[in-house]
C-alpha cells in the first residue's frame, strides 16, 4: 500500500523557516516512527465543533477525526472529565458508581446476548484482549483478516494488521482475505466470494495444522477502502468460522457509536451475532477510553483463571467521560443527524459530475470515494487522489484516503455534522476536481 496522504521529504523543502524548525524539533525528540498529514503539515491549537484552528487563526472544516467523535471539545464532555477530575481518579480495584453505571450504559446499546464489557485505554489493547480471550476459548491460534486491514499496534495485533506495512510482519497463524469490493463486484458475488474466501482460508489454517481462533473484521473495512455494503454480507464469513469452531471478533473502534446512521453499530447492519465487540477511540471524545463488549459464555472461563487487570481501563473519569458520550448521541439525536446528513451528503457527491469518481460508497457519515483514472476499467488513481486531500486542505477543507491503492478519499466527519457544512465539502470539493 502506498502511504496515503502522508507528508514526505520532499515536501520539507516547499516550507518555511518556522514550519521547518519545529519538524526538525518533532523529528528530533520523538524520533523517525511518526508521520505527519499533508505536503504542508497543519500546526494546530485549537478546536470547536467541527472546526479546527491553526496558529495564525486559521479555520479548517473538520471532515475526518473520528477520535472527537462529537465534534472538538463537546463542553459536555469537557465538563464531565473536569468534574470528575476535581473528585476522583483511580483505577477499578474499588467499587465506584460511575464505572457501573456507564458499563450498564454501554451495554444497553447492543443487543441483549452481548451484556458484558472489559475495559482498556487504547483500542489496539482491546483486540489484543479479544485475542488472548479468542484462543483461550477456541484452543486455537488462527486469524483471519482482510488484506489492509489496521486493529492495532501491539506485538500480538501488529501481526494481523497488514496496513502497518511490509516491514511488520504478519504472524505465520495468521491468513489474510480481500475485502469485500462492491465497486468491482455484484451485491450476491460480495456475499458469496467474501465467505468462499473466509472457508478458503480456514482450509489453508487446517492444512498447516493450525487450528482457527477467529474471524475479525472492521465492519466498514475502514482502511480497505471502505466498504458498507450491501447490508446482510458478512454473514456467511461469520457462520462459516462459527461451523470451524472459531469465533467472531467485530472491530467497531472506527465505525461504531451511530457513526453509520442505519444502526448503532455496523455488525448490526449485516445481521449477525459477534462474540466479542471492541470499541474505542470515539467511546469518550478525544479521552482515552476502550474495550470489549462479549457474550457472557466467552468470559466465564477465561475470567476467573487468566488474569486480567487494566490500571485506567474504565477508571472514573474515563467513565465520566464515555457516559457524557452515549447521552449526547441521545440528546442531540446523533445518530439520526449522521444518517441524514449523510444521506444528504452522498447524494451531492453523486451528483457531482466527473470522470475520475468511479464509486460513492459508506453509510451515515463515514463515506468513501473511489478515485480512477480510466473509468472503463477502473484504474485507481492515487496521484489524482493526494493532489486532491492536499488541494481541500489548502481551501481549509481536512479529508484523508486511504485502501489498497491510496485512491479512496476518506470522509468520516465528527457527527454532528451538519447540512451547511455537508454544502461547504462539496463546494470545495466540486471546485478542486475542476481544476485537478
Amino acid at each position: 500500500m502506498s502511504m496515503a496522504n502522508a507528508f514526505s521529504r520532499e515536501d520539507f523543502e516547499r516550507l518555511d523557516e518556522t514550519e521547518h524548525s519545529l519538524i526538525a524539533r518533532r523529528e528530533k525528540v520523538l524520533g523517525p516512527a511518526y508521520r505527519l498529514f499533508y505536503e504542508k503539515p497543519l500546526h494546530l491549537v485549537r478546536g470547536d465543533g467541527v472546526f479546527l484552528y491553526d496558529s495564525a487563526g486559521e479555520k479548517y472544516l473538520d471532515a475526518y477525526n473520528n477520535v472527537a467523535s462529537l465534534g472538538h471539545c463537546h463542553p459536555r464532555v469537557v465538563e464531565a472529565i473536569t468534574k470528575q477530575t476535581a473528585i476522583l481518579n483511580t483505577h477499578t480495584r474499588y467499587l465506584h458508581e460511575g464505572i457501573v453505571d456507564y458499563a450498564e450504559t454501554l451495554t444497553a446499546t447492543f443487543p441483549e446476548t452481548l451484556s458484558q464489557v472489559m475495559f482498556t485505554c487504547t483500542g489496539s489493547e482491546a483486540n489484543d484482549l479479544a485475542f488472548r480471550i479468542a484462543r483461550f476459548v477456541t484452543g486455537g491460534t488462527g486469524i483471519i483478516a482482510t488484506e489492509l486491514a489496521y486493529h492495532g499496534l501491539t506485538s500480538a495485533v501488529a501481526e494481523f494488521s497488514p496496513s502497518l506495512g511490509e516491514s511488520v510482519t504478519l504472524g505465520p497463524h495468521v491468513r489474510t482475505i480481500p475485502a469485500p469490493d462492491s465497486y468491482r463486484y455484484s451485491p450476491d458475488e460480495v456475499m458469496e466470494k467474501f465467505g468462499r474466501d473466509v472457508r478458503a482460508a480456514i482450509v489453508d489454517l487446517k492444512r498447516h495444522g493450525i487450528k482457527p481462533a477467529m474471524l475479525i473484521t472492521d465492519t466498514i473495512f475502514s482502511s480497505d477502502g471502505i466498504f458498507a455494503g450491501p447490508n446482510g454480507f458478512l454473514k456467511p464469513a461469520v457462520d462459516a468460522i462459527h461451523e470451524a469452531g472459531g469465533v467472531f471478533i467485530a472491530d467497531e473502534v472506527q465505525p461504531g457509536f451511530g457513526r453509520t446512521g442505519e444502526t448503532m453499530w455496523g455488525f448490526e447492519r449485516h445481521g449477525v451475532s459477534p462474540d466479542m465487540v471492541t470499541v474505542g477511540k470515539p467511546m469518550g471524545n478525544g479521552y482515552p477510553m476502550a474495550g470489549i463488549v462479549l457474550r457472557p459464555e466467552v468470559i466465564a472461563e477465561f475470567g476467573p483463571r487468566a488474569r486480567y487487570f487494566n490500571t485506567f481501563g474504565g477508571n472514573p473519569v474515563a467513565a465520566a467521560a464515555g457516559k457524557a458520550v452515549l447521552d449526547t448521541i441521545r440528546i442531540e439525536g446523533l445518530q439520526q443527524n449522521a444518517l441524514e446528513v449523510g444521506r444528504y451528503l452522498m447524494e451531492g457527491l453523486r451528483s457531482l459530475s466527473h470522470p475520475a469518481i468511479g464509486d460513492v460508497r459508506g453509510s451515515g457519515l463515514f463515506i468513501g470515494i473511489e478515485i480512477i483514472g480510466e473509468p472503463a476499467t477502473k484504474r485507481p488513481d492515487a496521484a489524482l487522489t493526494t493532489r486532491i486531500v492536499n488541494s481541500l486542505r489548502d481551501r481549509r477543507i481536512l479529508i484523508s484516503a486511504s485502501g489498497p491503492n491510496a485512491n479512496i478519499l476518506k470522509i468520516r466527519p465528527p457527527l454532528v455534522f451538519s447540512r451547511a457544512n455537508a454544502d461547504m465539502l462539496l463546494e470545495a470539493l466540486d471546485q478542486v476536481l475542476k481544476t485537478a
